[in-house]
């Protein structure tokens, strides 16, 4: 018999934690949830104060006998799942499986797996958190609602096996919105005036910019007034007006939150954000190193906090100066986010003395990238700014004014080990002047213009999402992953490289839900009931009052949406296009990979034809068509229409005439059989 038992969620961190107890100690694993909603039917109880109708999972069933067994023959059991909300309904659950009453002192919890922090957390155990547990069950239910009551509505007017969930809804509209704001734009005309100048003592060329007119700035929005412009300094000397020197401190990145870290892991490792929360998990549950065992490598990685522990920060501090010196350290604090948490710490490395290049080859290829990149992130979040001289130059050509900047890197700091990226931000260069002097006649070598058209807002990328999401307060450190990755597998938005683009099935989709459930899908609801989740956390409302006031009137609009559609008959979009086996002009339906043709005279006649996409340009070697497929992973590739015929072999994942950056106009054509979906 046990003295005592804890059960955790995987094995991995099962081992990790055995090695810091004694021997007395059991370690097992649940293998996450024991219990969850039923997914054949709604699973809440509305009648009933919308009481959750809990079951144990499916296949589980060997795994709880078996831990109620362990349970049974341990003088003490403690629930040791994740620090979070999950983490924390997932014990809960197991005490209600194995008869722990609420009010057991059970419950351990540590940000990292370390030694220390295991054997602290056993040693001051708590009771289950109700709280944490109440806003897990809210969020839950109100999903479960949402969904189960909003689906029915896609299976009558597009088809059946659709789903909507609030959160996720919500970021297919953002993703809908911008591709119409794309579609929308309209290129305004802008230029630019560059003049090429060399500083008369040094012979030294460097380039200045046009600005404006007597110092105020002008906006040039077409030839006639750069013409005007340029016929008036043709003959005017350029005198150096003024010179402003500076010095710039650039400071680090604070140490990664959830939302961060997937960000740059998408940036800078082109992993995907289900990837890196895999990747992330198996680093904080534990790695076996040798000479160590297994080894939680880093904090837990969801977190909506920059907080790090003294002894963090202390040893840290030991490391850059060891490293890199002294003048290279600096005691630095990040301010939180009001709307954090700060339940946890930042993501760091648990043991920084466990360098990542030292224990490379214990590590697969994508943890040792993502925990290099979390290692690096955190002693740079406490390393000294980069300081810049920089000059910034006005430059006088009769009325116009022109201006040069320069800077160049004096100390690197941080810059040494780390360097933050941002989306469609250029990286920072040095761009030296010349020693220059105010009143200074410098030598016209050239004027150049250049015509630009204003661009549309970019596409969301999964980094650029999971920013916005968090900037608009939808979801949470533990929901960014899981609301891409759905929206992803069910196809309402697909990848074109690394861009979110929606399909049409997800306009369809969105269109509707907008139209009937616009109090629902908008950004506006969702954030605020994200709060009201936090304010059960912290004991300041009950969970069910958070349904009791959504439900009413959700209820209302469903019954009236369920009303209209009882009198509207749904038309499928008929195409042009005759059935090649019974003649009929074939319809647009809509199935899990999107649009796509059918014969109307389903059950009778089953044809049904894929909608091919092609492009303007012709194949670069034979001169045909050239036809837009996907691979599994949904990355677009070109194929010439005779590569089936064995006639052309042509084959890219580069567009032919890949300089043009216009979206190519789409054309729409029909191949063989292939059985309905």
């Amino acid at each position: 018999m046990a003295d005592r038992l804890i059960i955790v969620e995987s094995p991995a961190k099962a081992n990790t934690i055995k090695k810091f107890l004694g021997g007395s100690t059991k370690v097992i694993a649940s293998m996450g949830h024991v219990r969850n909603l039923p997914k054949s039917k709604l699973g809440v109880d509305v009648e009933n104060d919308f009481e959750p109708e809990y079951i144990n999972i499916r296949g589980k069933g060997d795994l709880i006998k078996s831990l109620k067994k362990e349970a049974k023959n341990a003088k003490k059991v403690y629930l040791a799942t994740d620090p979070d909300r999950e983490g924390e309904a997932i014990a809960w659950h197991l005490a209600y499986i194995l008869g722990i009453p609420e009010d057991t002192i059970c419950r351990v919890a540590f940000n990292e797996i370390t030694k220390n922090a295991v054997q602290e957390g056993v040693k001051n155990p708590r009771k289950i958190d109700l709280n944490l547990v109440d806003a897990q069950q809210a969020r839950r239910v109100l999903d479960r609602i949402v969904g189960y009551k909003m689906s029915p509505v896609l299976w009558k007017k597009v088809k059946r096996g659709l789903s909507a969930g609030r959160v996720q809804s919500v970021a297919v509209k953002l993703i809908v919105d911008r591709e119409e704001e794309i579609e929308k734009f309209i290129p305004q005309e802008y230029w630019n005036i560059y003049a090429m100048l060399e500083d008369k003592k040094s012979k030294k060329n460097f380039e200045a910019k046009f600005y404006g007119k007597n110092s105020k700035k002008i906006e040039l929005t077409n030839k006639t007034e750069v013409d005007k412009i340029l016929e008036e300094i043709k003959n005017e000397k350029f005198i150096i007006n003024s010179i402003k020197k500076t010095e710039k401190k650039r400071v680090a990145a604070p140490p990664f939150t959830t939302s961060t870290m997937q960000q740059e892991a998408s940036r800078k490792l082109g992993f995907t954000l289900k990837k890196t929360m895999s990747v992330a998990q198996g680093l904080y549950e534990g790695v076996t190193i040798p000479g160590h065992g297994s080894v939680g490598l880093i904090t837990y990685m969801r977190t909506d906090s920059t907080r790090i522990s003294e002894v963090a920060r202390t040893s840290a501090k030991e490391q850059i100066e060891k490293k890199f010196g002294k003048d290279y350290y600096e005691n630095r604090y990040y301010k939180t986010s009001s709307e954090a948490q700060d339940a946890h710490e930042a993501i760091r490395p648990t043991y920084v003395e466990l360098e990542p290049n030292e224990i490379k080859d214990a590590l697969t290829k994508d943890q040792f990238k993502l925990y290099q990149l979390i290692y690096n992130r955190f002693i740079a979040s406490q390393m000294a700014a980069a300081i810049f001289d920089t000059m910034s130059v006005d430059i006088q050509a009769g009325e116009y004014n022109f201006k040069a900047n320069g800077q160049k890197l004096k100390f690197k700091g941080f810059m040494t080990l780390y360097v933050e990226t941002k989306d469609n931000e250029e990286e920072e260069k040095d761009t030296q002047l010349p020693d220059l002097n105010e009143r200074e006649e410098l030598k016209k070598e050239k004027i150049d213009t250049k015509q630009s058209f204003t661009e549309p807002p970019p596409r969301y990328t999964e980094a650029s999402l999971v920013k916005a999401l968090e900037e608009k307060d939808i979801g949470r450190p533990s929901t960014y992953s899981p609301i891409i990755t759905t929206i992803l597998e069910r196809r309402y938005i697909e990848k074109d490289r690394k861009q979110l683009v929606p399909t049409e099935l997800g306009k369809v989709v969105n269109s509707l839900l907008i139209e009937n459930f616009s109090d629902v899908i908008n950004v506006d609801f969702t954030a605020n009931i994200e709060n009201q989740f936090d304010n059960v956390a912290e004991g300041k409302k009950e969970w069910k009052d958070i349904i009791r006031e959504f439900y009413t009137p959700f209820e209302e609009t469903i019954k009236k949406v369920e009303k209209e559609l009882e009198h509207v008959k749904l038309e499928d979009e008929v195409s042009d296009i005759p059935c090649d086996k019974c003649g009929r002009l074939m319809v647009y339906k809509y199935g899990r990979y999107g649009k796509f043709l059918a014969c109307p005279g389903y059950p009778e006649c089953k044809n049904a034809k894929p909608i091919i996409e092609t492009i303007e340009e012709k194949c670069p070697k034979c001169g045909g068509n050239v036809i837009v497929k996907k691979s599994k992973r949904g990355r677009r590739f070109y194929v010439c229409e005779n590569n089936a015929e064995g006639k052309c072999d042509y084959i890219s994942w580069n567009k032919p005439g890949t300089e043009e950056k216009k979206t190519p106009k789409k054309k729409t054509t029909t191949v063989p059989n292939i059985k309905e979906e």
